[in-house]
This record gives C-alpha cells, structure tokens and sequence, in this order.
C-alpha cells in the first residue's frame, strides 16, 4: 500500500490592472506525479518543519491545528508551503528583525534558496541565521486534498492562499519545475479547457475559489472567515458478505453508505448485488443488473422513478428476463415510460421487452451505426437537449452529452439535484471513447456543459452514488488533459509514428492486456488534435503540427 504523505501548498496572489494573478509553475516532465502539470508550489512536509516554529509568529499551532481539524502539527504544513515556495518559486514571505518584508535581493532568496536546494542548509537554521520571523497569520487554509488510491504518490496536502511578497521576483527552479506564471484565474481555466494548460483537480478547484473574487483582500478576508470543512476520517459501518464491515472514507462505497446511513447504524451495503433493491432518494430505486464485467464493472444499473402509482424505468440495461421481470415486480406492473441513456448493449437492449410487458412509450435517441449497438431500440420520443420530462418524483431535465456514444444523454432529477449519468461519468474509472461515434472533442466539451448544471450527487451507469458530481467532473476532464498531454508528447518525440507505438508511449501505465482498448482512447485523443490543427496523419503515420503553449512568464 502506497504511504499518503503529509504535504502543504500555497497559492500566491497577487493585483493587478486585469484583476487577481496567481502564480503557477509548470513541474518537469520527468516528475512521478503529476508531469507537466502547472500547480502552486508546495510539496512534503519535512521532519525538521516543527523546528521553525519558534521562527513563527501570529497564530501558535494548537489555533492553527484547530482550523485544519487536526490534534497538533498544523503549523508544520503552513512552514512546509513557505518553505516550498522558496525552494520551487525563489519567494519567500518572510519578516525581516525590522519587522519588514523581505526585499526582492535579500541573499536568502538566492544563495540562501541554492544552499537549501543542495541540502547544505537546514530551513531552521537558515531563518536563524537571518534572523526571520515567518508570519503564519498572513496565510488563509482554503482546501484539503488527499491523493485518490492507485497513484504513484499519494499525499495529504493541504492548500493555503497568500498575497505574494512585493518586489520579489518569482523564478522556477529549472529541476523540480522548468516554467513558471502570473495568470489570472480565469486564464488559467480558460487555458486548461481548451487543453493548452495542464491542471490537477486540486489546482482546478482552487482556482475557482480564487475566479469568484476581484481583488486579493477580499479574498484573503473571505478565506480567513471561511475554512473549509473537516474531511471524512472514521470508517463508516456497514454490511458486506452478510456481516458487518468497515468502509473506509476513499472506498467506493463510502459516499452512499453514508448518505443512506447516516445514523451510522451499519445497516446500508457496502456491496452492488445484482436483483438487489437499493433506495437511494424518496421514489428513486436502483436496481443491477446482473451482467458484471470488465466494461460494466459490477453491472449496469437500472433506476425507477416512480410514486406506486406511475414509474419510469432510466436504463433498463440487457434483455435479462430476471432483471426485468425484478424491474416490473418493483413497479406492480406500472411502467408508463422508459429512458435510456444511450443504446450501447449494455443499456438499453431491455427496453423492447418492457414496452412489450407494459405499453410504454421509449424515450431516447436512435441509435447510430456499429456493432455496440442496440439496433433494436426504437424511441416512440426523442427528447431536445433542456427539455424537461415530468415524473412521478418531480421534472427531469434532458442534457445531450455526447462523446462516449453521439446519442448519450443525461438526465438530472432536479428536486433531488441527482444527476443519471449514464457512461458518462463512472466510478473509480473512465469511459472509452471509440471512434468513429465515439469523440473525445464532443465527450470534454459535454463534461464542461455538465459542470454548469446544478446537482450535487451522481447517480452512475456502473457503480455506487458519486458524491462532489461537479468534483468528479473535474477529475475527469483533468484526466483526460494529462492524457492528451502524454499523447502530445509521445507525438513530438517520436512522430511520425504510427497509433501503436504512440499508444504504447502515452499509456505506459496500462497494462499489456489493456493496450488495444487504451488504442481506442489514443486515436480519440488524435482525432481530437486533429480537429484543432494540432496533429495530422499522412500514409498512417501521426505527426505534431503545433508547439507547446508557454504561458506569459512575469
């Protein structure tokens, strides 16, 4: 099991005549986490950390560990994000023995910044040696992040926020980051949705806290007043195999137990049982059906919406007798209408066999040409991207959202705020996007329409309830960033070359076994920079057509 590290970063913040800038650097290709990415400068705290404590000022540790909901130590992470930041970005917000900040050629920002960089120095014995107070009351706690299982490194960082020190000069240490700039908030999203800015999610989501505000006080005066809340730490009890069983805060399953639990009586399943009815909201029922698998996970969920007196069937999934003769009995026959979310085999195959049962009406839209497809379905509906549908439990709004399948479609229970996902968003893993229906351009740019609706919870096409659905949202489209700048660049090191080998450089994480499905997703990627100038094929080989986007340094 890979070992979360304690770890701090520290957005930088800055005014100017285009309103706040914050600081990014851009982190080396040749970085384990997070390659290429741009983020705030941060990193590990260092087991010398507590040692500065005595060179702090403002707020003691037991107020700050207070704050991050912690017993001690809270004061170790806000050392550690200014200890970064002169490391990684040459600043340091500092307190000279005048009290003053310190100026832009104080020697701690340069021989001070070398010699710590070498390990020749200590952190403490260097704010000794300039006799520096570090001023911890001028940093806001803004976030907590702890790396998702499964990756290379996994830290527990907490994010902080500050007004950069005036007349210092930021500068990337050309090792651990190789670029660095002052962009707006709103450049750097814009930047990152168009694919010319890499950005994890947790960058992401600091960065629209920081959009929402025009000048740097305000912000400072907003996050000072408004910590964020406290994380989930303790196991939730529940029941799997028929016995009681832990779930811990990043299982999958956590956000559903807790939310259908919330008395901690242990008495929701922790487990996806096919047949097995499970009421997620007031008339929402899930129901799997029993066709798990490498692409369907634990199978395809089916969802009734209804009051006892009419119900609708979301995804009634493969012509599985058992499953649907389970839908029916859960509806007492009453099934006025049935929706799918797109007609891959997996989804929408049972819907002929309901309408047959039932007389209902099939909302959905045709389906395309290809062998995933369920060539069966017929819609007696096809409903327009916003329109609303009503229900038994309330409207249900229509969002088309294409990408994984060109007839996909959401849909969003909104009294519930419960979005149906469908294959767009899935846990604990993505979708394959495959061409020629399948397009990665159409699938982030529907991700980012998504991210303009309002719910709070997910309700998949595989899996257990998503929580944080705009959160999840995120991770996605920054997944799917990262990825196309490892395509990118296996393009710009080894073009022309053909998709094989491309997929093999730009999914060297994936197993053997996985790459032909991991090809699909690359020539979706290609096809997409293709689409944007960026890539063409000639006699089957892939070529780079444009250079990489260097923000403006300054």
């Amino acid at each position: 099991m890979t070992a979360i590290r304690p770890a701090a970063t520290l957005a930088l913040v800055r005014d100017s005549d285009r309103g706040i800038e914050v600081l990014l650097l851009q982190r080396t290709w040749k970085a384990a986490f997070l390659p290429g990415h741009f983020v705030f400068p941060g990193g590990a705290v260092d087991p010398r950390d507590p040692d500065v404590r005595a060179c702090a000022r403002g707020r003691d540790d037991g107020a700050i560990s207070q704050t991050l909901s912690l017993d001690e130590g809270g004061a170790d992470y806000m050392i550690a994000a200014l200890r970064e930041c002169l490391e990684e970005a040459g600043l340091l917000l500092a307190l000279d023995a005048q009290g003053q900040l310190l100026p832009g050629e104080h020697p701690i920002l340069t021989e001070g910044r070398e010699a710590l960089h070498c390990e020749e120095v200590g952190f403490p014995d260097l704010c000794e040696r300039h006799g520096l107070t570090l001023p911890l009351d001028r940093l806001a706690y803004v976030g907590h992040w702890v790396t998702p299982p499964g990756a290379p490194r996994r830290f527990d960082t907490r994010f902080f926020v500050a007004l950069a020190p005036p007349g210092q000069q930021a500068s990337h240490d050309g090792s651990e980051t190789i670029a660095h700039a002052w962009l707006t908030p709103a450049e750097a999203l814009e930047a990152h949705r168009h694919g010319r800015l890499a950005l994890g999610y947790p960058t992401l989501r600091t960065l629209r806290l920081l959009a929402d505000f025009t000048t740097s006080e305000a912000l400072l005066r907003h996050a000072h007043a408004n910590p964020p809340a406290p994380r989930p730490s303790r196991p939730w009890p529940a029941r799997k195999g028929g016995a009681g069983w832990q779930v811990e805060p990043d299982a999958p399953a956590y956000v559903e137990v807790s939310r259908l639990d919330p008395h901690r009586q242990g008495t929701a399943s922790a487990e996806i049982v096919p047949g097995r009815a499970v009421t997620l909201a007031p008339g929402v029922t899930r129901v799997t059906a029993p066709n798990s698998g490498v692409m369907t996970g634990p199978g395809t969920n089916s969802y009734l919406l209804g009051d006892g007196r009419d119900h609708l069937v979301i995804d009634p999934g493969p012509a599985d007798p058992a499953h649907l003769e389970r839908l029916l009995a859960l509806a007492g026959g009453r099934i006025s209408r049935v929706l799918v979310t797109h007609t891959h085999i997996d989804h929408s195959p049972g819907a002929a066999w309901l309408k047959a049962c039932t007389g209902a009406r099939l909302v959905g839209l045709p389906p395309p040409a290809g062998a995933s497809q369920d060539a069966t379905f017929a819609p007696d509906h096809q409903p327009g991207h916003g329109e609303h549908l009503d229900t038994p439990v309330g409207p249900l709004k229509v969002l088309h959202t294409p990408g994984h399948a060109s007839n996909h479609l959401c849909y969003l229970l909104e009294p519930a705020r419960l979005l149906f996902s469908g294959d767009q968003v899935m846990q604990g893993s993505t979708v394959v996007i495959n061409p020629p229906d399948g397009d990665m351009a159409a699938y982030i740019a529907a991700l980012h329409a998504l991210g303009q609706e309002s719910f709070d919870t997910i309700a998949p096409g595989h899996g257990f309830l998503i929580g944080e659905g705009h959160a999840a949202i995120d991770f996605l489209i920054t997944h799917r960033l990262a990825r196309e700048h490892k395509v990118r660049r296996a393009l710009s090191r080894h073009g022309p070359a053909s998709l094989e080998v491309l997929t093999r450089h730009a999914y060297d994480d994936v197993p053997e076994t996985r790459l032909d499905v991991a090809a699909r997703s690359a020539l979706a990627h290609l096809l997409k920079l293709e689409g944007e100038g960026r890539a063409e094929q000639r006699a089957g080989q892939w070529v780079s057509r444009a250079g990489q986007w260097a923000p403006r340094q300054g």
